[in-house]
């Protein structure tokens, strides 16, 4: 069965030291990146994807605090992340597609490497990395960048990056400093934040603006599927500005991806809630064990249709790989 996969993060060793000029060291927690294999783009990643059965990877860097640094700093090394990118994708074509990297702190040349990135470089789509400046992307001044998804067809990918410090430190704080920043990040806090994320866009008309806009969520959702009923039935009755049924939107206009849970209850959920056809393939690599990923997926109690769909048909369709 042929696998591809759509949250595999890369690390560009020169980015990563730029960007660190313009940020804080944080120590908050212990956790290392596996740097040596999330800089890796030829033969280890390759032979790590064969090992797990991955045929195709679509790369997208890491956050690396691209949102965070001065604009014009931001604009270059987006710039360079994604030329680096599409060097490595064209190296091996059949094996890699990319995400581009946008600097959001400046929308219109967000806009404008957007264009660049998919009708120049050939990338797929971008990887939205969490709020910017604490607005997320419902904010009319991200509009620009929607606009250049939607009339290019292509996908934005919303990531998980930390909550706002007065979110930090209102709900998560109070602990050890290591259990606090885990709280605060992947261990909750900003999967919560990247499931308001895709709500405030559904409320605020993002949807309706560009009805042919398509979202990924990664980690089954961002925890939308356990409570989308009831937000639908909430919100339809009393976001009278809505031009749809809210669960439209989910089932319209997003698809979801595991980023390496492989576990079977939330995997159950998503497709009691959305359907196969909503359903994409991601393994997190390197933060996550891709071993588990073929055989969870050749596994799974559904059809060996709708396995194909999830493995790589809708992949193909949304990314325009065949």
């Amino acid at each position: 069965m042929k696998i591809i996969t759509l949250e595999e993060h890369v690390e560009i060793a020169e980015i990563k030291k730029a960007v660190a000029r313009f940020l804080p060291a944080s120590r908050e927690h212990a956790y290392q990146p596996p740097t040596r294999q999330l800089e890796d783009l030829g033969a280890h990643r390759l032979a790590e994807m064969d090992a797990a059965g991955i045929n195709v990877q679509v790369l997208s860097h890491t956050s690396a605090g691209i949102s965070r640094i001065p604009v014009a700093e931001a604009i270059a090394l987006a710039r360079a992340i994604n030329d680096q990118l599409a060097e490595t994708v064209q190296s091996h074509p059949d094996r890699f597609a990319g995400f581009a990297t946008l600097p959001t702190l400046d929308p219109e040349a967000a806009a404008r490497e957007l264009e660049r990135a998919v009708t120049v470089l050939g990338l797929r789509g971008a990887m939205i990395h969490g709020q910017t400046n604490n607005r997320f992307l419902d904010d009319p001044s991200f509009r620009p960048i929607l606009e250049a998804a939607s009339a290019l067809d292509v996908p934005l990918y919303l990531h998980p990056d930390p909550p706002s410090r007065a979110v930090q430190d209102a709900y998560y704080a109070g602990f050890d400093p290591a259990v606090s920043a885990s709280f605060a990040t992947f261990g909750w806090g900003w999967h919560l934040d990247t499931g308001i994320h895709a709500l405030r866009m559904v409320l605020g008309g993002v949807f309706d603006r560009y009805p042919s806009l398509q979202l990924v969520l990664g980690h089954w959702g961002e925890m939308i599927p356990f409570y989308l009923d009831r937000f639908a039935q909430v919100f339809t009755q009393i976001a009278r500005q809505l031009q749809r049924p809210v669960m439209d939107y989910f089932v319209q206009q997003m698809y979801v991806t595991p980023s390496g849970m492989f576990t079977l209850p939330p995997f159950l959920l998503v497709m009691q809630v959305l359907g196969a056809e909503r359903i994409l393939y991601s393994v997190d690599y390197p933060f996550q064990d891709a071993g588990q990923a073929k055989a969870f997926l050749e596994h799974a109690p559904i059809s060996p249709f709708d396995k194909e769909k999830i493995a790589h048909s809708n992949a193909e369709k949304l990314l325009k790989l065949i």
